[in-house]
């Protein structure tokens, strides 16, 4: 890795914890965990320990030398659940162990994990100033506001506020959905876009017999992977042809997505596939499709940018700042219709001036979306915390009544 390397008193002891080691959370937390190392911070991390596969495992092995203060795996469940009150406590106790100036939880989970000790009175206080910081990768963020369940999840992200020092938002629309729902009473709030390393920025071209289109990703509602399937039965109803279609992934919709398919004739046209790397993904298709009813700012998008994919997505969360003056690329959420005349359009598109497209595309990325400058904006924002909570404590204990 090649990063600036801190010295001295400047190195912070640092524990990120997320819930499940798989998708853009795990490569993010992966990726900043390890270039964190890289420039002599201690960093360890909290991962649950019921779900990953066999790449997941071999990503934390790679990374665990790297890390001082190791990998803690315990069990966390996706939904709330009446063990998260227990499981906050281990974290705590590992929190007291290992006394880390900053604790970052990433996602939902993550990041109730990271904050809840500092909402109960029966955890003791730190012994020397502790930040606790939280990225949301979307998460709650997503949810419909109006609907009961999730009015509960916003108002505990509002109670957990009160006890965040940063937020680092991976987008602007991250942050002012943020605003808008939950609100920002206390945090220093950033918008510190995700990275790629230098060496993701290569061509990578679709191998032999792969697919027309390509979707790599959650098998999810959110994710509008239906959108695509019926987009793909217009595709062919249109043109006359059965294009062929790659689904890359995993998820709880996936009985939903065959029956789909069925329904639309278009079964015998798509392929199934477990979840893979991204740069051995986008060797699976031609053109990436990224159908999205909901994302911040995702990783899939800026890989395939960098690999030279082309690349059909719709206008929704931060995508449009990946794309920025080429914003009015991007299509409309939910319109299978829309999406089919892009995906057309892209296949039909004259090679010389797709590829042009596309570079430019990925000159834009790479000016703007590094690991290294994701990494410093976050160090600078736990830094900044810090000072912060260094003078609150100053102040309230300059105000405290002075015992006789």
């Amino acid at each position: 890795m090649t990063a600036r390397r801190e010295t001295g008193d400047d190195k912070l002891r640092i524990l990120h914890v997320m819930r499940a080691p798989i998708g853009g959370l795990f490569r993010h937390v992966v990726d900043l965990a390890g270039e964190q190392a890289a420039r002599g911070h201690k960093i360890g991390l909290i991962v649950d320990s019921t779900t990953g596969n066999e790449r997941a495992e071999t990503v934390l092995r790679r990374l665990e030398p790297a890390l001082a203060l190791g990998v803690t795996r315990i069990g966390m469940r996706r939904e709330p659940h009446w063990s998260d009150a227990y499981i906050a406590c281990r974290i705590a106790a590992v929190l007291r162990r290992l006394e880390p100036d900053v604790v970052h939880g990433h996602g939902a989970k993550g990041g109730l994990y990271a904050r809840l000790p500092a909402l109960l009175p029966f955890f003791p206080s730190p012994k020397h100033p502790l930040i606790r910081v939280y990225t949301p990768h979307g998460g709650t963020l997503h949810y419909d506001p109006d609907a009961l369940a999730h009015r509960l999840y916003l108002a505990v992200e509002a109670a957990l506020e009160r006890v965040t020092d940063f937020i680092p938002f991976e987008s602007a629309f991250a942050q002012a959905r943020f605003c808008e729902t939950i609100g920002v009473a206390r945090a220093l709030t950033r918008v510190v876009p995700n990275g790629l390393r230098r060496d993701e920025f290569a061509p990578v071209a679709p191998a032999d017999g792969a697919a027309d289109f390509l979707y790599v990703g959650e098998w999810r509602r959110c994710k509008g992977v239906d959108t695509l399937i019926e987009a793909l039965a217009l595709v062919g109803a249109q043109t006359g042809a059965a294009p062929r279609l790659a689904l890359v992934g995993s998820g709880p919709d996936e009985a939903a997505l065959r029956m789909l398919a069925e329904r639309r004739g278009v079964f015998g046209q798509l392929t199934f596939r477990p979840p893979t790397p991204a740069r051995e993904a986008l060797r699976l298709g031609h053109i990436l499709v990224v159908p999205s009813r909901a994302e911040s700012l995702p990783y899939i998008v800026l890989e395939a940018i960098a690999a030279g994919a082309p690349l059909v997505a719709t206008r929704v969360g931060g995508i449009p700042e990946i794309f920025g003056p080429f914003a009015d690329r991007l299509v409309p959420r939910d319109d299978p219709s829309a999406l089919a005349a892009a995906m057309i359009r892209t296949r039909d598109a004259e090679p010389q001036r797709l590829r042009s497209d596309c570079d430019a595309l990925a000159a834009r990325v790479a000016e703007t979306f590094s690991l290294e400058a994701m990494t410093e904006s976050v160090v600078r924002g736990y830094r900044d915390a810090l000072a912060t909570t260094t003078r609150r404590s100053r102040a309230d204990a300059a105000t405290a009544p002075q015992k006789a």
